[in-house]
């Protein structure tokens, strides 16, 4: 039986069986803090529906988002990573349901299996190539750029083509005021892209916006599929940027040649 979780559902069989008991089902009420910064890991949480901010706030009020978990993923990695808290929090940014483990339990599971903790692993590389790429995004790209970025994220891990959505939450996860995004929300909505309306965000053209958004996007899935593989986007600017990649590849050995 699928979980929803692209990492438990990748967990071998056998791995799987012997700790879903201590899966416990729960649900992702809006703007939740699942983990506080610098506040012990209790629990990690796989999202199965929903999606999760992680979030940096290094002066008081300034808010900026780093990372973006759903269903392809899990949070609470510093556990991982034999440390238990992190200075980041992390938020609930879209309502959903997933299941959470006990920090302890999710330890001894990961050290069972040699598969298990690669898997893990993998994905916690991919997880660091996000941070990457949205630290650089956040200082080099235009905000109407890292605002389809981030849509186009967000629009990966939910169901469905329209979520909730205010502006004031989008510029504070894109580092930047209110008024820059609103001018970048209007620029999409004008191009077709999107349309917002009421504290919702519908997408009206993926692609379009895909063509809209920076590199970065698709640097992140592209890394997801190559670690992890399932797919984890909806659109096709992977399979495009593997074959820009391929083709810069092969010019770049003729040059040297």
């Amino acid at each position: 039986m699928a979980m929803g979780n692209r990492l438990l559902d990748a967990l071998p069989r056998a791995v799987l069986r012997k700790h879903k008991d201590a899966l416990d089902p729960i649900e992702f009420p809006l703007k939740k803090v699942l983990h506080e910064a610098e506040a012990p890991i209790d629990y990690v949480y796989f999202p199965a529906r929903g999606v999760l901010s992680v979030v940096n706030e290094p002066d008081p009020g300034d808010v900026v988002e780093v990372a973006t978990i759903g269903r392809e993923g899990f949070s609470g990695y510093p556990i991982l990573l034999q440390a238990d808290s992190m200075p980041s929090r992390t938020i609930v940014q879209i309502a959903g349901e997933g299941y959470r483990m006990k920090a302890g339990v999710f330890r001894k599971m990961v050290d069972s299996s040699r598969p298990t903790r690669d898997l893990f692993l993998r994905y916690m590389s991919t997880l660091v190539t996000q941070i990457a790429q949205i630290t650089s995004c956040n200082r080099l790209h235009e905000v109407q750029q890292r605002c389809a970025r981030w849509l186009l994220q967000t629009h990966d891990r939910v169901d469905g083509d329209s979520f909730v959505l205010t502006q004031e939450f989008l510029a504070q996860m894109l580092g930047c005021h209110r008024p820059s995004v609103s001018v970048a929300a209007g620029m999409l909505q004008k191009e077709g892209l999107i349309e917002y309306a009421r504290g919702a965000i519908t997408i009206r053209d993926r692609k379009g916006l895909e063509q809209a958004s920076c590199s970065c996007y698709g640097f992140i899935v592209a890394e997801y599929q190559r670690l992890v593989g399932g797919g984890m986007e909806r659109g096709s600017i992977v399979a495009d940027r593997r074959a820009n990649h391929s083709r810069n590849s092969r010019n770049n050995r003729t040059e040297a040649d």
